[in-house]
């Protein structure tokens, strides 16, 4: 679930908390097949009926609302089976070809989901882990851990997996098998990605804007305090440092993600070697691969020599295939690569494919985890 969808159901919770309504918050927990939302997808259903954000393209929803209803009322958490075949009779008639599980919770003032909502609103790592058959919950913050699951092992279990797919590169909630047959749903916030743009030219104008769309929170760096304003690039975080000024007043995560587009040789090179000396994972080039040769070259000439280990975090030409020419095209291309590189992804045409669409990039994610953890299918 992106960030801004995730803001919208906690600005309606708190609204609705005020005015002293009940709610429930359903959860998709597990997908089998093909469906339109994944995994940790969140939906808000308030007393009176209302919802806020949406778990399909529109076709469960009114489904989902029902069933939430009872258990505002009830009190008791529920998984519920939606079959999204296309069989009218014993199926919701949409011709998905799969099915969802939707677990749905009163929204309580316990300890727990308190804290749970707050990483939420923080954008903090957490990751709330759920038995589908028991009792109890688990919370992990950072460091620390709230709550329990009623089962031991499950606990210790739920643990160990809930903190490997935190340290995942693009964290993401799913149902997994202990070795004992349980099944637990780990649910997972992971703060925002991170994009530093180097360069505020005219086209790292739409890069950015597209960017903060996504759910990125972005910087731009430019020694230009003309072009470096918030009118220019709105929602971003700007530092106009010269080249020089880099290092020291600049530092990097290895969860950020870099994008080198100065248009100038020397300020390139310059945020090239402050790249590869630092912890980013992913280090864009805009421009043809022969400039990249020519900057490498360079440095080398300076006396300054790149690890193997540090140019393998280097994309050049950075972007997708597109066909992209204006500013705001190649900002999409370049956007595409950053995300089919978080996820794991391809990057090439759905057409043609068979089978369910995420599992083109879901097996390769689970590879980043433990080789105990079981993923539910």
């Amino acid at each position: 679930m992106n960030p801004a969808e995730t803001r919208t159901l906690l600005f309606a919770l708190d609204a609705a908390l005020k005015r002293g309504q009940r709610a429930a918050i359903a959860t998709v927990v597990r997908v089998r097949g093909s469906a339109y939302r994944r995994e940790g997808t969140r939906m808000l259903v308030l007393d009176d009926a209302s919802q806020v954000c949406m778990l399909s393209g529109g076709c469960l929803e009114g489904e989902v609302v029902e069933s939430a209803l009872g258990v505002i009322e009830s009190g008791v958490p529920e998984v519920v089976h939606y079959d999204l075949s296309e069989d009218a009779t014993w199926g919701l008639g949409l011709g998905c070809g799969g099915s969802v599980d939707v677990r749905l919770e009163r929204v309580e003032q316990d300890a727990v989901t308190l804290a749970w909502l707050d990483a939420l609103r923080t954008g903090e790592a957490a990751a709330l882990c759920v038995p589908i058959a028991g009792e109890g919950r688990l919370l992990i913050v950072g460091e620390s851990v709230q709550g329990k699951l009623s089962d031991p092992a499950l606990h210790a279990f739920a643990l160990s997996a809930a903190r490997a797919r935190l340290n995942t590169r693009d964290p993401r909630a799913a149902t997994v098998t202990a070795p004992g047959g349980q099944e637990v749903f780990i649910d997972v916030n992971a703060p925002a990605p991170e994009l530093l743009i180097y360069g505020a030219g005219h086209d790292a104008q739409p890069l950015c804007a597209q960017a903060i769309m996504l759910g990125y929170r972005v910087t731009v760096v430019d020694p230009r305090e003309a072009y470096l304003t918030p009118g220019r690039f709105p929602g971003a975080a700007l530092l106009p440092l010269a080249p020089d000024e880099l290092e020291g007043r600049l530092e990097l995560a290895a969860r950020t993600q870099v994008i080198i587009m100065n248009h100038h040789l020397d300020r390139d090179r310059v945020c090239l070697w402050h790249a590869l000396n630092s912890p980013a994972s992913f280090i864009g080039m805009l421009g043809p691969r022969s400039r990249y040769a020519q900057l490498l070259e360079t440095l080398e000439q300076d006396g300054l020599h790149a690890t193997p280990a540090q140019l393998e975090r280097v994309h050049s030409p950075v972007g997708l295939s597109l066909g992209a020419e204006a500013p705001e095209e190649v900002a999409m291309s370049i956007l595409s690569e950053l995300m089919a590189w978080r996820r794991g992804a391809a990057g090439k045409p759905l057409n043609g494919h068979e089978g369910p669409i995420h599992n083109t990039y879901a097996a390769r994610r689970e590879v980043e985890l433990s080789g105990t953890i079981q993923v539910s299918s």
